[in-house]
This record gives C-alpha cells, structure tokens and sequence, in this order.
C-alpha cells in the first residue's frame, strides 16, 4: 500500500529534454485515498545534486545522503513505473512540500 510522502523507486525513462530521468527515489504527492484506487499516482523526484538556486527544491537528508525534492519536476506516473517502497521522508518536509505546491499552484 502506497502513501503520501512514501519513496518510492522509480523508473523514470523514457524522457523528454531536461526532465529528471533514470531510476530514481520519488516522493508520493497524492493521498493515500488516491493511491488505492486510481491507476496512477503524482510523485516528485528526488536528486542528490544540489539547486540552491532553485525555490522549488526541498532540501533533506534521506538514506543518510544529502538530496532534495523537485517540486518543480512532479509528474504523474503509471504505478507500474514502480519498482519498490523505499521509506518516507522526514516530517519537517510534509508543510515545506505542501506550502510550495500551494505557491505553485494556487497564490
């Protein structure tokens, strides 16, 4: 069963231009509700490259290594992308995630 905030590791490929690509961890955006029964699900990428100069990246520490999570990169995914759960992230990033997605999307 899938969550919000789960990481997940994600097949990526195929991709388009500057999109985040290759097997990756991703962070579950949609609510558990969601997850149950669509076919789909809304993640963000998580990479281990530092954009300091990006607003819509979140920074934390996951599988004791520095990353953060592209806001500005979310998609939605078939579930069968889906190679495993790996964890959830950190408590302190569940109001970070949802106050820069409520920048993006609704002020």
């Amino acid at each position: 069963m899938i969550e919000q905030y789960d990481v997940v590791l994600v097949c990526l490929d195929p991709t388009v231009g500057k999109e985040i690509k290759i097997t990756r961890p991703c962070v579950v955006l949609t609510p558990k509700e969601m997850n149950n029964y669509a076919y789909t699900i809304i993640v963000a990428p998580m990479t281990t490259k530092e954009h300091l100069d990006i607003p819509t990246r979140i920074s934390t520490v996951f599988m004791r290594k520095e990353s953060w999570i592209a806001l500005d990169q979310i998609r939605t995914i078939d579930k069968q992308r889906i190679i495993k759960k790996i964890g959830k992230i950190n408590k302190n990033c569940f109001s970070k995630i949802k106050n820069i997605l409520s920048e993006m999307f609704i002020e």
